[in-house]
């Protein structure tokens, strides 16, 4: 008897000895498996429960259409097609409890399709040879994914990746004995925020939430949390968002590497799930600690938050193009949308005498967010600065009569988890 069932994904043709070692490992301690085989060119060693003909059908091609194609990336795009229903179809059928996959770019690029397929909660682990790297873009992850680096085992088995391996198949099966499902018995409130040493309001938001019964999951919005936010508002796991923090759109813009992939401020929207936003964070760009500053921006203010991240100040013309494409993505909203504008700042660093005060640019901001709105977009403004306690009860009574209008599920309906 086998607790918890593992789907082992990879090409069965070039990676035999080392996926069956995952699988030799799972079993070993207690777990099932169930094999599926992304091969083109060749066959494993042994028969795999999922034949790369099955996912290649699934895939709405065969192996030999694949294989026709003279191209490596059409041949993987077909099996990352077809393992991607597939390995759903089992999820849903409650056949696996967690999924690892193997690869290096090719099975990397397959394993990111398969598990942004796959639902919160289900435990998804990726070995890879590059796991980590600058390759894979934010907006490739899905929330909850898993990296471990496949370390030294491009070519066969050996004692160091071994060791790796060894560790990825019990992380994967301990993941699946230990996962909780992604739901709550309460409704979801989704904010995007960052540290509070620059934005402080969730310290009055989430207390002032929680006190009227909904649970409130902060999202970092510094690349990887502002793609997270996305993808679960996408799949309609918010009752309404308050959004923000939205620095990660201007770095997308500027050409950062801290951004949240080309959908930032839309998947909300999309999905009908009303939404308060601010534009906390917005005069800000941010790098890499490990980033150069380019060029053009090397005469202005610079901020060092500590050895990962550091940040300088849009000028005024690039915020007012900033505030025109906040604008122009809020107003796409099917949901009922709320822009609130702090005249008093718009994080910690722009008050008097911090490192990013430019009032100047913090005008030219805030009037194209007033000259630029959507007809359909609420607008409220105050005096205060975002960090402001008078900010956060501003905010709280927009929510509190999108509550009374029936905008928002109230907490203890039965329609609001």
């Amino acid at each position: 008897m086998t607790d918890k069932t593992i789907l082992i994904i990879g090409t069965y043709d070039t990676k035999n000895d080392e996926l069956d070692f995952i699988a030799n490992k799972i079993r070993s301690l207690g777990g099932g498996t169930l094999t599926l085989d992304v091969s083109v060119l060749g066959d494993p060693l042994h028969p795999t429960d999922i034949s790369k003909h099955e996912v290649a059908q699934a895939g709405g091609s065969s192996i030999e259409e694949a294989i026709a194609s003279g191209s490596e990336h059409v041949a993987m795009n077909i099996m990352a097609t077809g393992a991607c229903r597939l390995s759903r179809q089992l999820c849903d059928a409650g056949r696996i409890d967690g999924v690892i996959i193997l690869g290096g770019t090719m099975g990397t690029d397959l394993a990111l399709d398969v598990c942004q397929g796959l639902p919160l909660g289900l435990p998804k682990y990726v070995v890879s040879t590059v796991s980590f790297s600058a390759l894979i873009p934010s907006e490739r992850l899905s929330p909850d994914v898993q990296m471990i680096l496949w370390t030294g085992g491009l070519y066969g088995l050996n004692a160091i990746c071994r060791s790796s391996l060894a560790q990825a198949a019990g992380a994967v099966l301990g993941a699946a004995r230990a996962a909780e499902p992604a739901a709550s018995d309460k409704p979801v409130i989704g904010i995007t925020s960052l540290g509070t040493s620059c934005l402080k309001y969730i310290k009055f938001l989430k207390p002032a939430l929680e006190e009227r019964g909904y649970e409130v999951a902060v999202f970092h919005a510094m690349g990887m949390g502002g793609m997270a936010f996305e993808q679960i508002a996408a799949q309609k796991g918010f009752v309404c968002v308050f959004d923000f923090a939205g620095s990660e759109l201007g770095n997308l813009l500027a050409g950062s590497v801290v951004n949240a992939g080309q959908d930032r401020h839309r998947a909300a929207g999309r999905a009908g799930i009303p939404q308060l936003v601010a534009p906390g964070c917005m005069d800000l760009i941010d790098f890499a600690g490990w980033q150069e500053v380019p060029e053009r921006f090397r005469d202005r203010p610079l901020h060092i938050h500590n050895k990962l991240v550091k940040n300088t100040v849009y000028n005024a013309q690039e915020r007012r193009e900033i505030a025109r494409e906040l604008n122009r993505r809020i107003g796409e909203s099917a949901a009922p949308t709320h822009l609130l504008i702090p005249g008093g700042g718009i994080e910690e660093w722009d008050k008097p005498g911090g490192d990013c005060h430019d009032p100047e640019g913090l005008e030219a901001f805030l009037s194209e967010l007033r000259a630029t709105v959507a007809d359909r977009v609420s607008v409220s403004e105050t005096d205060a600065h975002i960090n402001d306690p008078e900010f956060s009860a501003v905010a709280m009574k927009i929510f509190d009569d999108w509550v009374a209008q029936g905008i928002v599920p109230a907490a203890g309906r039965p329609d609001a988890a």
